[in-house]
């Protein structure tokens, strides 16, 4: 099945967003999560290239489940209206910087880093800032990078962070809670199946943001996520 075939079914998710639709249209899901299955299987092959520690990872476990987890939200669909791949060493449960895939019409984007971490997390990045946010500010004003991805995305503290002074030479950087890159798809890219080699580009420009990240995060005795 090309690629094309999972907007398709999005699309039509999408306008009938009930459990009555998917089990009339279970085959048509299976084939298209089958097709990002080997989607997921060429991005692992061709992560693990030049970083051998994602050779462990499954292209199972990198999808993300389409049920909606509903307990608690408002919004009472029962289905998420795109599809999506983490690829993390150790997982999707993983602490450490990861690469996505985020495929939905008119929507589809690139990503890698590390979305909300948990304070023990964000208190190791903000620590690896204060000692060298100079590293940082110059792998995101890099030229050819901020081309490629534009500003690091992620929701800014107001005030500064606990600990640190509002005349930190680095205090933009110490607001984030999140410290995201990304790069759009556009439906074209994703039907044609080009998303797969776009993808393979993207998360090798990424690489010298998630290797901060993975600085900052491993330990002495880590063999750290990302190589």
């Amino acid at each position: 099945m090309k690629a094309n075939g999972i907007l398709d079914f999005l699309k039509e998710l999408a306008a009938n967003n009930s459990k009555e639709w998917m089990d009339a249209n279970r085959s048509w899901y299976l084939q298209v999560k089958e097709s990002l299955l080997e989607d997921a299987a060429k991005i692992l092959s061709g992560l693990s290239a030049n970083q051998p520690a994602f050779s462990s990872l499954r292209p199972k476990d990198c999808l993300f489940r389409q049920n909606r987890d509903i307990r608690f939200s408002a919004n009472k669909l029962p289905y998420k209206t795109n599809m999506a791949a983490y690829f993390a060493v150790g997982g999707k449960k993983s602490t450490g910087p990861g690469y996505y895939l985020h495929l939905e019409p008119g929507a589809s984007f690139l990503a890698g880093g590390i979305w909300m971490p948990d304070s023990d997390i964000l208190k190791k990045i903000r620590q690896e800032i204060d000692y060298a946010g100079s590293e940082l500010a110059g792998i995101l004003q890099d030229p050819f990078f901020h081309n490629y991805f534009g500003e690091m995305e992620g929701e800014q503290l107001k005030t500064s962070p606990k600990d640190y002074s509002s005349e930190h030479p680095h205090i933009e950087l110490l607001r984030y809670k999140s410290f995201i890159v990304s790069k759009k798809l556009s439906d074209a890219d994703v039907a044609g199946g080009h998303h797969i080699g776009l993808a393979l580009e993207a998360f090798d420009a990424m690489r010298p943001f998630m290797g901060f990240l993975d600085k900052a995060i491993a330990s002495s005795e880590d063999e750290g996520f990302i190589i």
